[in-house]
């Protein structure tokens, strides 16, 4: 077969196919879910973090424009740890840290792509941060969650700044949820990452 042959090649997606992208959608939110919620029975104050928090965010304008995401991440105090780690295992997650990072993957056959990531508040995720996390009061009560406040979530997108920050940046430029009015109100080290992000809009 030549390389044009199998460019055109027609694969077929099958009802089963897209059960299964519904269910790795839900099984996050349960992952979500679950985990907020063996940390408030604990009584651990945590901020949800990360592509769900900007999902959070944007659905408050525009549901149909939030980005689905394949991992859970919370910011939770350092200090706090132990008794986190007590209170995921007790339901279903398994500690293993990887690559410098806090991780929990679901069960033995859990992924660490698809596990819950921990962050500890008011400190660097890397020693070259620009700014380090918040703290976790600087959250809001979104249903059955605690969402970080939108203000400290663009500064840790611009701050980490990885492809995937830079989409979940755009994101919230696309729903009006950011604009040129911010490049005053964040850390003006990150001004220019957000002019950047504001000057490209995606097509």
């Amino acid at each position: 077969m030549s390389s044009t042959e199998a460019r055109a090649t027609v694969v077929a997606f099958d009802e089963a196919v897209l059960e299964r992208m519904v269910i790795a959608v839900e099984r996050v939110r349960e992952r979500l879910r679950r985990s907020t919620a063996a940390l408030e029975k604990a009584g651990i104050p945590y901020a949800v973090i990360g592509g769900n928090a900007v999902a959070a965010w944007v659905s408050k304008v525009d549901p149909a424009a939030a980005r689905n995401t394949v991992d859970v991440d919370l910011l939770i105090r350092r200090a706090d740890f132990d008794s986190a780690k007590t209170a995921l295992e007790a339901v279903g997650f398994e500690y293993s840290f990887t690559f410098g990072v806090q991780l929990f993957v679901d069960g033995p056959q859990g992924k660490a792509r698809e596990g819950v990531h921990l962050l500890f508040a008011n400190e660097k995720v890397r020693g070259d941060d620009a700014c380090p996390t918040p703290d976790v009061t600087s959250s809001s009560r979104e249903k059955a969650l605690n969402v970080i406040d939108l203000g400290e979530l663009v500064v840790m997108k611009l701050t980490s700044y990885r492809l995937k920050d830079q989409v979940h940046l755009h994101d919230l430029v696309d729903v009006g949820l950011l604009d040129p009015t911010w490049l005053d109100q964040i850390p003006p080290e990150l001004a220019g990452r957000l002019k950047q992000i504001l000057d490209t809009p995606e097509g």
